[in-house]
């Protein structure tokens, strides 16, 4: 089995190589290929995650190139773990709302669309790469926003899945406290990508959430920094991205009072770098977990052996995903994606039915998810016009001055990756 990562450079890749490494009974991959535009990055990267295959023992090979189109005959999956514009984009996405008085968040709100305007074309451009050279590969997308841009590939015919490590993250905690496998956690898991809530979390057939509100609600509510009043009122577990949304004044006066995500991140990437550079570096190093994507390649590993038919399980193992609604949550439209647990196996991810969902997390979701389809548009044909409605239709911006001067800063400042802006 031949896997493609593209944007193989990424500090991201050697959580990658370890689970492809521990996990190998469950996806045997044959060749592993890190795919970057950046070679210096590539060879640092590479040689780590070539490092981790040899020390677990793993038959495979770990190969890079430069090339896309040199590598993707005979893939089965392709991996799409892309940053157009590296942090220093991010940057400008985490900073420049702040001046508008808006939450700065690389994938939510004006940061998410930025990157989103910048991404998406990029992606497309991959996909029909792929479609023409490997067309029987899947499409796994951990780019963010992971919902816009699964989206934007499902629309263009291409046969892709969305990944998120959020519900991943979940079944661990939860998993931790009960001491049962992770595997062995089931969620009622409800929305779009990073915008979520957990309704049920069952094991073994019993719903333990009165448990974990009432037992654990005091850590649940200082990890997602939600009130746990709220979460007891409701009886649900929202993501930490619902703070944005919840407590949107208090984020912004903390964003203003620190320094970007994006330029932490630059420093644990410096540091990690410099230890991929050491030859004898062949496990992954305790720093990547600052970095984030805890769980990415457990997640990536089990919906990628899903997809191939490589699980055992005779119906398809149940994943969370980002997938076509196909009529999951009626007040969404067909097309919208959703982020529910799925069956997975060889024809895709199969959104499994879902109760009714409350009208607090409905009128967010459908909100949010009427903002994707503008963001979709304003990414796919450009105008200025196109992006300020996309702004306006967020429930984080929504007012007409702030849309306006908003989507000209956000357009000038990603001129450079943007051609229809430079016209």
């Amino acid at each position: 089995m031949k896997l493609v990562v593209v944007g193989g450079g990424s500090t991201y890749t050697p959580e990658l190589a370890d689970g492809f490494a521990r996990l190998r009974d469950t996806l045997p991959v044959d060749e592993l290929v890190l795919v970057d535009p950046d070679q210096e990055r590539l060879d640092l990267v590479g040689g780590v995650a070539a490092r981790i295959f040899a020390r677990q023992g793993h038959p495979g090979t770990v190969s890079t190139g430069t090339d896309l189109d040199a590598h993707l005959d005979g893939a089965s999956a392709v991996l799409l773990q892309l940053r157009i514009g590296g942090q220093a984009a991010r940057h400008t996405d985490e900073t420049v709302p702040l001046g508008c008085g808006c939450i700065g968040q690389e994938t939510t709100g004006a940061g998410g669309l930025a990157k989103a305007l910048r991404t998406v074309p990029t992606v497309l451009d991959i996909a029909e790469r792929i479609a023409e050279r490997a067309p029987d590969a899947w499409i796994v997308d951990f780019t963010n926003p992971v919902g816009i841009v699964t989206r934007a590939l499902l629309d263009a015919g291409h046969r892709a899945v969305g990944l998120c490590n959020v519900a991943k993250g979940f079944q661990h905690t939860f998993g931790e406290w009960f001491g049962v496998d992770p595997e062995q956690v089931e969620l009622d898991h409800i929305g779009l990508n990073h915008l979520t809530w957990e309704r049920g979390v069952r094991i073994g057939g019993v719903d333990m959430m009165p448990r974990i509100l009432d037992e654990y609600g005091e850590a649940l509510a200082a990890r997602v920094r939600i009130p746990l009043e709220l979460m007891r009122r409701h009886g649900v577990v929202p993501s930490y991205y619902l703070r944005f949304y919840y407590a949107h004044d208090a984020v912004l006066a903390e964003q203003l009072a620190e320094g970007s995500r994006a330029e932490q991140v630059a420093e644990i990437e410096r540091q990690l770098l410099d230890l991929y550079a050491d030859p004898a570096l062949d496990t992954k190093p305790a720093l990547l977990r600052q970095r984030g994507g805890a769980y990415y390649s457990e997640a990536a590993i089990s919906l990628v052996a899903g997809l191939l038919g490589d699980t055992g399980e005779a119906e398809g193992e149940v994943q969370v995903a980002n997938v076509r609604n196909h009529g999951t949550m009626p007040f969404l439209a067909d097309d919208a994606v959703i982020e529910v647990p799925c069956r997975i196996g060889a024809d895709g991810a199969v959104p499994l039915p879902v109760a009714p969902v409350d009208p607090l997390q409905a009128g967010l979701i459908a909100h949010v998810s009427a903002y994707e389809e503008l963001a979709v548009r304003a990414a796919l044909h450009g105008g200025l016009g196109r992006v300020e409605d996309a702004l306006l239709a967020h429930p984080l911006i929504g007012q007409t001055d702030t849309a306006r001067r908003l989507a000209a800063e956000l357009v000038a400042v990603n001129r450079d990756f943007l051609p229809w802006a430079r016209k």
